[in-house]
């Protein structure tokens, strides 16, 4: 099996104990070496004794770090499809964006930078303000729905901060290959780190870091609510508003939204909110997601599978459903299965299962009214707002539960690196001093 060691601050370091990961199947692929908490302290000790690197060189070695987490990566794109299940273009698409973020981080890091700010690395500023970090070492609590996650938290290395990440017990697999690639590019070992463990050591690294980012569910939302140096990143709830008229055009954007990179992000669109009446936009998406082809859809353990279907069914309960559990897995022969879209049509905007996010393209469309307001849209990550109301589009906009607001034929997965994902992650990282 693949080894998969922690990466130290003198190297990598396999520990005794091992957790295995397995492919869909059941088949064991890797061995990741989880380190005790005595291992995890003196490491996230050695990243804050470390120095700076200079900026250019921080810029070289992420250029560099680019091309070879993205050269001769079919064994890696292969492996991580067999362990998390997603398509195989998936795979590709998310290298390729890591690559690219490797490229681009500083500058998509200075997206968020106030206009009347100077960085520290402008040695003119004699006075004014200055842009500068709020610590020196970031810890990641990695997500493993999505290896594009990783992409992220490079702009913080890129703006001077060491960083330790602590992968996805599920998919260790990128992060390993990216610091493992950012080291060989010039990085030094005590400047990035990974560090497998155990969730009674995870907070550890958290709690031993100046800042750190968090992924996970509700828990975790609740977890770090109340703690300012923790960002989480949570559930995104997207949805997409649909106003009075003719949908049919922006048909394949929400089947998009829905569906892309198998369903299984934040940015995936679980609410569908139509004003009128939402059966006709329900039967044509059941039409379109059903005729949708295993491969580009999310593959789990038959065991999983078949317990994500209970979920639905019980979450469901009340509603109509369009693509219902009874016929979401597809059950491969192999150990594995594939999970099919659901969609379930909802009595009002009201109903709770409006914020049920789920793992596989799975929607709840529901009817909406002028008078339900913005109540129902709160709470979202990306909104894609189908509407020519300008006062509505305003009203939306002002909302600060809504972090992303789409208009017209733009996808809920719309991404690009000079605009925030949930706010600009520098809004979390750095802060604004005077110099005088």
């Amino acid at each position: 099996m693949l080894a998969v060691d922690a990466l130290g601050p003198v190297g990598p370091y396999r520990s005794r104990k091992q957790l295995t990961v397995t492919d869909v199947t059941g088949v064991p692929v890797a061995s990741v070496s989880l380190m005790p908490r005595l291992y995890v302290t003196r490491t996230m000790s050695a990243l804050h004794r470390a120095s700076e690197l200079p900026l250019a060189q921080r810029l070289r070695a992420l250029a560099t770090a680019g091309s070879l987490f993205a050269k001769d990566s079919d064994d890696y794109v292969d492996l991580v499809a067999r362990v998390s299940g997603l398509p195989l273009d998936d795979i590709r698409f998310a290298t390729n964006a890591i690559s690219e973020a490797c490229c681009t981080a500083f500058e998509a890091a200075q997206q968020g930078r106030p206009r009347g700010a100077s960085t520290v690395e402008d040695d003119r500023v004699a006075e004014g303000a200055v842009w500068t970090r709020r610590g020196h070492v970031f810890a990641v609590h990695a997500a493993g729905n999505h290896p594009a996650v990783h992409s992220l938290w490079l702009q913080a290395l890129a703006l001077g901060y060491r960083v330790a990440v602590r992968p996805s017990r599920r998919e260790p697999f990128t992060p390993h290959r990216l610091i493992a690639a950012l080291r060989a590019a010039g990085f030094p070992d005590d400047h990035v780190i990974l560090l497998p463990c155990e969730h009674d050591v995870a907070d550890e690294i958290l709690r031993c870091a100046d800042l750190g980012m968090a992924y996970g569910g509700d828990e975790v939302i609740a977890k770090y609510a109340g703690n300012p140096r923790v960002l989480p990143q949570g559930p995104g709830r997207s949805k997409i508003l649909v106003t009075a008229g003719d949908w049919a055009p922006f048909l394949d954007t929400i089947v998009s939204s829905i569906a892309h990179h198998g369903g299984v992000g934040c940015i995936n669109a679980t609410g569908i909110l139509v004003e009128g009446d939402p059966a006709p936009l329900a039967a044509a998406l059941a039409a379109r997601l059903s005729a949708l082809p295993d491969a580009v859809l999310p593959r789990y353990p038959l065991a999983a599978a078949v317990a994500l279907r209970d979920h639905l069914a019980q979450r469901a309960a009340g509603a109509q459903p369009f693509l219902g559990a009874d016929q979401l897995i597809h059950d491969l022969g192999d150990g594995s299965a594939v999970l099919r879209p659901a969609l379930h049509l909802l009595p009002s905007a009201a109903s709770p299962q409006l914020g049920a996010e789920l793992p596989f393209p799975c929607a709840w469309i529901a009817p909406w009214t002028r008078a339900d307001g913005i109540a129902p849209l709160r709470n979202t990550l990306v909104l894609t707002a189908i509407t020519d109301d300008h006062p509505l589009i305003a009203s939306l906009l002002s909302e600060p539960t809504i972090a992303n607001l789409y208009l017209g034929n733009r996808p809920t997965h719309y991404f690009h690196p000079h605009l925030p994902h949930d706010s600009y992650l520098t809004d979390f990282l750095m802060r604004t001093k005077a110099l005088a």
